[in-house]
């Protein structure tokens, strides 16, 4: 029973209907065919009560006359005309006077003539308790039956003069053919009717267990990567399987967008402790790295106060130490990304001055600068640290670049929000790659050291902003907005 229990809805549902249907048709039919067997049995009554008085009518004179073989022709008349077609047809027919012997039978070997009649059986011993109780005026008729037959009774009587009485016997065989007819009829109207409710169950019971099954289908996934989607109209209708279905499409989306929400923080934080770390050591490498450019630059002035020459080996050392010092002073200076003094306000003029630098690396490449700035008046941002953001993005686009391709800069102003947008054609980039596109010396970056994006990064962070990567068909879009700072002058 249980492992019946535990079969999916789209076999539960349809088996159970059916279950219900099978068993609603044989409590129907069966009841019908009670009440078919019991309208019979009360139509032999009313058949034979009918038998029994046109019989009393005509037996009168008869009985009279003690005319008995005009009796034994009216009895037997019943039994012969039917021809033997009369299913109803009476299995006897007994004639009795007011002492209660038989006075004619349609079966005298049976029951002989002259035999009182509750000498014979029991049963008739009944009727006989019965007889004695009809009253002439109303000529009713009494009905017994015991395990083999019927009886009906009627007097035999005539203006208050009763003679005696008619007792009409059925075998209760009679109704059997008539009830097995009524019983072939109605098994064969149940199964057409099972014929035609069964497959609509199943068809219907699957299609009700559908919507049940793919929502189980779509919570099974729910810990795949490729869950889902939630817009998808899975089940149209506003009942509860549907509500429940939008339930579970809200629940999904905001799953999605707390997923997105904690991964955001998790690269935040990422991105702050590597920030915290690299600054750090920056600092720390500062020190030492200051002390020894100070004394190159002592010794080379040294030499010179002194008029001191090195030889060509101690110079080229001294000057390949003192660039590589700088390098390494100007690379760690870039970690260091710090609140810059505010200077003046933004103005268009700044984008056009970024497009003019951005041009020449542009047109070495043979790429086309898609430029569209719709801004028209200053703005209150920092102008160089906004500057060095647009100027980082397009160096960045313009080096990812397919050659002969495109970089797109959009610039725009909307509710107080500067929107930028910078947007190349050139090699599409993983989920791991972006989510940490924006960490210094990242190993995935496939050239340079990855501290581009990185200040652009801290400086999009102190300003207030969000800067954010997607794909757009097979083009990389770095998307930053800055909202207004009402503290620069404008």
């Amino acid at each position: 029973m249980k492992g019946l229990l535990d079969l999916s809805y789209r076999y539960k549902i349809p088996l159970w209907g059916s279950l219900i249907i099978i068993l609603t048709t044989l409590v129907v039919s069966g009841s019908l065919l009670f009440k078919a067997y019991d309208d019979m049995r009360e139509d032999l009554f009313v058949r034979s009560s009918g038998l029994a008085h046109r019989l009393s009518d005509s037996m009168f004179q008869p009985m009279i006359d003690q005319d008995v073989w005009h009796l034994f022709e009216i009895i037997n008349a019943p039994l012969s005309r039917a021809n033997n077609k009369d299913i109803l047809l009476p299995s006897s027919i007994v004639i009795l006077d007011n002492e209660l012997k038989v006075v004619v039978a349609s079966n005298p070997m049976l029951i002989p003539m002259g035999t009182r009649i509750d000498q014979l059986t029991p049963q008739y011993a009944l009727l006989v308790a019965s007889i004695q109780k009809l009253k002439i005026d109303d000529q009713p008729t009494y009905n017994l039956q015991d395990q083999k037959n019927y009886y009906v009774t009627a007097p035999i009587a005539s203006e208050g003069y009763k003679l005696g009485s008619v007792i009409v016997v059925h075998s209760k065989d009679v109704l059997w053919p008539r009830f097995v007819r009524i019983a072939s009829h109605g098994a064969l109207t149940g199964l057409l009717v099972l014929a035609i409710l069964l497959p609509a169950n199943w068809y219907w019971g699957r299609r009700l267990s559908r919507p049940l099954v793919s929502l189980t289908e779509r919570i099974k996934r729910l810990d795949s990567d490729d869950p889902q989607n939630p817009d998808e109209v899975v089940y149209p209708y506003q009942d509860e399987v549907g509500h429940l279905h939008q339930a579970y499409s809200r629940m999904l989306t905001e799953r999605s967008a707390k997923q997105a929400l904690e991964k955001q923080i998790v690269h935040s934080e990422r991105l702050a402790a590597v920030g915290h770390l690299a600054a750090g050591v920056a600092h720390e490498i500062n020190n030492p790295l200051g002390g020894m450019l100070t004394a190159i630059d002592t010794l080379k002035s040294y030499g010179q106060m002194h008029k001191r020459e090195f030889d060509a080996r101690t110079a080229k050392t001294i000057s390949l130490m003192e660039r590589g010092l700088t390098q390494i002073k100007e690379t760690v200076g870039a970690l260091l990304v710090e609140a810059r003094v505010r200077n003046r306000a933004l103005e268009p003029q700044d984008f056009e001055d970024v497009r003019s630098l951005v041009l020449p690396q542009a047109q070495n490449k043979t790429l086309a600068l898609d430029w569209r700035s719709s801004l028209a008046r200053a703005i209150p941002l920092q102008a160089n640290q906004v500057r060095q953001i647009l100027i980082n993005l397009l160096l960045n686009a313009i080096h990812a670049a397919n050659p002969r391709g495109q970089v797109i800069c959009t610039v725009k102003e909307q509710d107080r929000v500067l929107h930028m947008s910078v947007e190349n054609d050139g090699a599409q980039l993983s989920s791991e790659q972006i989510s940490h596109l924006f960490e210094p010396f990242s190993p995935l970056s496939k050239s340079g050291h990855g501290l581009g994006l990185w200040v652009t990064y801290q400086i999009v962070q102190q300003l207030g902003g969000e800067i954010t990567v997607e794909q757009h068909g097979e083009n990389i879009v770095f998307s930053v907005t800055l909202p207004f700072d009402s503290s620069t002058a404008s």
